[in-house]
């Protein structure tokens, strides 16, 4: 009972926090029928503004720190995006309506990371005044890439079998190279490199921080506007999918919690570390993801695994999800 009461007021209050507020507030303007729109290139220029600004901070943080203390949550960032894709490989295609590569994307982009949930997160967590390793959004692409190239390989393995037993190979060198060319994978690690080989402090405080909410509040309304677009795909596929999308982002986080808490024992991994940990896994990607598996695995639905991810998986990450580890936070670590 304690930690859905304190659940409760966490959320009552994120509510009122702008990244839930904005990201609500597109999804009610989009319901009354406004014809509100923000440009695609301004949206475009709002993700590589936030990525740039979370790839300097890390690598500027992770030029100061131990790479001995980053291994081991890199290692647990690529196995949780492999889980993902393995558990939702095999449960997804046992529900009724679901199709096997259809399911494999599903999880593919659940298991991938969404830059606006952890965008959101940080913003959370630096108003809760919860304390992080700057270097842990640097995760990202641990457990972003692996997820999506396992669901590529996983959907041209089933592909393979189901055309009489061809045993054509799969690209994995081009999967690779693909997902490290996406706008968003791109953004953050060109924002690592340059905070680790250069000295961007100066550009860093008066430029990419000083934005970085009233960016982050932009993306929330777009991402709003689009989620309730993508409602009405959504009712068109399985409605196991709304299921999925409602419940897997809440347990890949509590599994993601689970493993950074036993960083937190063997590493000292900070609490707000455990916090950004179960948050990516939570999310799906909304960025990279879903041009990466359109090219990857053709077959599949879009409307099934996008209108999954941007209609309820992404609202749930981030109005549920962070509220949901924060509380956990508080009442495991007594933050």
């Amino acid at each position: 009972m304690d930690l859905l009461a304190n659940l409760a007021t966490t959320f009552a209050a994120q509510i009122q926090s702008p990244a839930l507020a904005f990201l609500l507030g597109g999804m009610l303007v989009a319901a009354m029928g406004s014809r509100l729109e923000i440009p695609d290139a301004i949206y475009k220029f709002v993700v590589f503004m936030l990525l740039m600004r979370i790839g300097l901070e890390a690598g500027m943080e992770i030029k100061e720190a131990e790479l001995a203390s980053i291994l081991l949550p890199v290692l647990a960032a690529a196995l949780i995006g492999c889980a993902i894709v393995l558990v939702g490989r095999v449960t997804l295609p046992l529900l009724p309506g679901v199709k096997m590569e259809d399911g494999i994307a599903t999880a593919g982009l659940f298991g991938a990371v969404s830059a606006s949930t952890l965008a959101a997160a940080l913003v959370v967590l630096e108003a809760e005044g919860v304390a992080f390793e700057a270097w842990v959004p640097a995760l990202y692409p641990f457990m972003d890439i692996p997820a999506l190239i396992l669901a590529i390989v996983l959907a041209g393995v089933h592909r393979q079998r189901s055309e009489n037993g061809d045993r054509g190979e799969t690209g994995y060198r081009e999967i690779i190279a693909d997902s490290l060319r996406g706008s968003a994978i791109s953004a953050l690690l060109l924002g690592i490199v340059l905070g680790l080989l250069t000295h961007p402090e100066s550009v860093f405080d008066s430029f990419y921080d000083p934005l970085f909410r009233g960016l982050l509040s932009i993306l929330m309304l777009v991402l709003g506007i689009e989620a309730w677009s993508r409602l009405s795909e959504l009712s068109g596929v399985a409605h196991w999918y709304a299921i999925y999308a409602l419940v897997a982002p809440l347990l890949h986080g509590l599994l993601a919690f689970g493993l950074g808490y036993l960083l937190h024992v063997a590493t000292g991994f900070s609490p707000g570390g455990v916090i950004l940990l179960a948050v990516i896994a939570a999310s799906n990607s909304d960025i990279s993801g879903p041009p990466t598996l359109r090219a990857g695995i053709p077959g599949a639905n879009p409307s099934a695994y996008i209108g999954a991810s941007t209609a309820i998986g992404t609202p749930i990450a981030i109005g549920v999800g962070i509220p949901l580890y924060l509380t956990l936070a508080q009442l495991v670590f007594g933050i």
